[in-house]
């Protein structure tokens, strides 16, 4: 936190089986994959992180031990999937309040062994309050994974709509964050029930539209993942702060030698007034 700004990232590991670490058990503290993220997140030196696909759940604690060596101090919230392998997860440095940890009922939908959003209460400076949601939705293309992402969608955009109006809540900033696994202008429909009842307002549809955040096998890229927060009481947020953080120049890397090497996602990085 520096002056009063607190400065937010997100990032999708990509701790899936396909990457490296072993036969399916994701990123392994050995392996150098886990010492190239712990230097990318040394870059973002964000307040608060996001983490997407958090394989195996001790993965993040490794991280936050590989940044105490480099001089920077998080904290770690995370709960384990009820049906999945890959988590959700949060490090926070200690300035940062993240308490009440919990899932969104449901939020897997009709994903059979999908991962379930999970939302934490958030404080930061004398002012700022937030409920922050992570979520991590259904990929693919096609009609079928669509209407797995709507089923997720409703569920979580009911969810919002119902915090938004509930006492003690009504005037926190609700962030959405994570991957979304959905391309602004295609999945029209997964926007729109994600959105709950018109609360939320996906800045990274509008300020990173010309933009990519997922790096294809093929070279080709997308913007897959998504950040929003809500109309209401959340003056807090500096308009125009959401970035694409080019984590692969920082590394001196071409995007698909940092696809093989870190991960097939870069973060995004934004910004509050604490004021």
């Amino acid at each position: 936190m520096t002056n009063s700004i607190l400065r937010t990232a997100v990032w999708n590991l990509a701790s899936n089986d396909r990457f490296g670490g072993g036969a399916g058990d994701g990123i392994l503290a050995e392996d150098p994959q886990a010492a190239r993220q712990a230097l990318g997140l040394a870059h973002l030196d964000a307040d608060l992180v996001t983490l997407v696909e958090v394989f195996p759940i001790t993965h993040i604690e490794r991280l936050r031990d590989l940044l105490a060596e480099k001089d920077l101090t998080y904290d770690i919230t995370i709960l384990p999937q009820p049906d999945s392998h890959l988590h959700i997860g949060f490090l926070h440095k200690p300035h940062v309040q993240v308490s009440n940890v919990r899932f969104i009922p449901g939020s897997e939908g009709t994903y059979q062994g999908g991962r379930q959003a999970i939302a934490v209460d958030v404080r930061a400076g004398q002012r700022f309050k937030a409920v922050v949601i992570g979520v991590h939705l259904k990929s693919g293309r096609d009609k079928p994974n669509q209407d797995k992402r709507d089923s997720q969608c409703r569920v979580i955009g009911d969810w919002i709509t119902d915090l938004h109006n509930t006492p003690g809540y009504k005037q926190h900033t609700i962030c959405l964050m994570g991957d979304f696994n959905m391309i602004p202008g295609q999945d029209v429909s997964n926007f729109h029930h994600l959105g709950g009842d018109d609360v939320m307002d996906f800045t990274s549809s509008w300020d990173l539209q010309d933009r990519w955040s997922h790096i294809l096998s093929s070279g080709r890229a997308n913007l897959l993942d998504g950040f929003a927060v809500s109309r209401r009481f959340s003056t807090r947020y500096i308009q125009g702060s959401l970035r694409l953080f080019p984590m692969h120049w920082a590394f001196k890397m071409g995007r698909a030698k940092f696809r093989d090497h870190v991960s097939d996602h870069l973060p995004f990085t934004a910004s509050f007034r604490l004021f």
